[in-house]
Formats: structure tokens, sequence, C-alpha cells
């Protein structure tokens, strides 16, 4: 972790800045744009810090690169979601989830752990559906499953009953139920209610998130690390 800090400050710098402008969602520009995906341009230069040669190597850690470019997209097109940009976000965090999910993996499977994700992905979609209309019927359930399913290989990597855990499964298990509470947080404040201070949960856990799967990536470093001290 203390090898790893100094790499996340100008993450936390960027996340302080875009708290602190705070710009108004009701006219978006280019430069709200910029503000809102620098703190993932830093997750990005976080990554790419660790040796393109690692990133090459360890696909993981690659896949987990290219859904934060993603998220950047997604991110963009969010600030401009009142005028019909929003399922394009939408379509972008979905192919996110997937890249991420890739970069969890399968190993271990741990059916309990995909079992307890189904009933909360079915019971938050069960809540959603009166609301929906449209496209949005199908495309939300879309992507709820797939929010889901990261949720689960990100939960199965921990194994904290069989002590295989590690800090870098664990925050990718965090950030991914933290991403969840980002992602309905949004959808009840879209097509439900309008939820309090629904940005800064939206964001505060978003950014969170991001910054926690960022840091799953160097999981693979770590052990390299560890066999070359044995």
């Amino acid at each position: 972790v203390k090898s790893e800090g100094p790499k996340l400050v100008p993450f936390f710098k960027a996340t302080c800045v875009y708290f602190v402008l705070w710009l108004p969602t009701s006219s978006p520009s280019w430069f709200s744009a910029l503000i809102k995906c620098l703190p993932i341009f830093c997750l990005w230069v976080f990554l790419l810090a660790h040796g393109i040669n690692f990133l090459v190597s360890h696909r993981s850690a690659s896949r987990i690169l290219v859904g934060l470019i993603f998220s950047a997209v997604g991110d963009a097109f969010l600030i401009w979601q009142e005028q019909g940009y929003f399922i394009h976000g939408l379509l972008m965090f979905a192919i996110t989830h997937i890249l991420y999910s890739s970069a969890f993996g399968m190993k271990p499977l741990d059916l309990n752990a995909g079992l307890l994700m189904g009933v909360v992905s079915s019971s938050c979609y069960a809540f959603l559906y009166s609301y929906l209309s449209g496209p949005f019927t199908y495309l939300v359930a879309v992507y709820i499953a797939l929010i889901g399913f990261m949720g689960w290989r990100a939960m199965a990597g921990v194994q904290l009953c069989n002590d295989l855990w590690t800090w870098t499964k664990l925050s990718a298990c965090v950030g991914a139920m933290l991403f969840m509470v980002s992602d309905l947080t949004i959808a009840l404040n879209e097509f439900c209610f309008p939820v309090p201070y629904s940005r800064f949960i939206i964001m505060a856990t978003y950014y969170a998130a991001q910054m926690l799967i960022a840091l799953s990536a160097v999981e693979t470093r770590d052990e390299e690390d560890f066999r070359k001290r044995s």
C-alpha cells in the first residue's frame, strides 16, 4: 500500500478539483467533461506508471486499463445525457463491466457469491421495472446483469473463509460493490424519484470504486515482487 499510495496522489488531487469546482450539470461543456474525467485520466497514469511491459504481459491489468478508457468516454457522454446521450454512456459502462469481469476471471467460481449477486441484481431490477418504459426496460435489465456478473467475479476472488484473500482482491470486491451503489443511485434518480444529494453520492462512490478496481490491477505485480524476494 505504501508503494502504491504516492502514485495515486494525482488522482486524489483531481478528485478534489472536481468536488471543489462542482460545475453545474445544467450547462454541459467540454471543460466540465474534462474536469469530470480528470480523476479517471489519473488512474490511467497510475497503471501506466507500472510499465508498458507489465500491462502487455498481464491481461488483467491491461483489461482494467481499457475499462477505465471506456469509463472516461462514458463519463463524457453522461455530461450530455439531457441531450440524448444517456444510452451512449450506458453502453460505454456496459463494456467497462465486461472488461472488468474478464480481468477478475472465472476462478474460483464461488456459486454462493453468484447466487447472492443474482438475488441482489434481480431484486434491484424488480424494483425498477415498474418505472421503466420503452427500450430502457431491456437495456437496464442487460446492464444490471452485466454489473451483477462483474460484482460476482470480484466477490468470488476474495475467499475470506479460505484465508486466500489479498488486499488487492479485497479492493476489487469493495470497488465493485461501490460501483453498484453508484449505478443504482443513478437509476433511482433517473427513472424513479429524486435522490437527495444524488450527485455527491454517485460521484463519491464512483471515484472510490474506480480507484479500488485500478488498485486491484497491481495484484500480479505484487506476486512477482514476492517471488523475486523469495
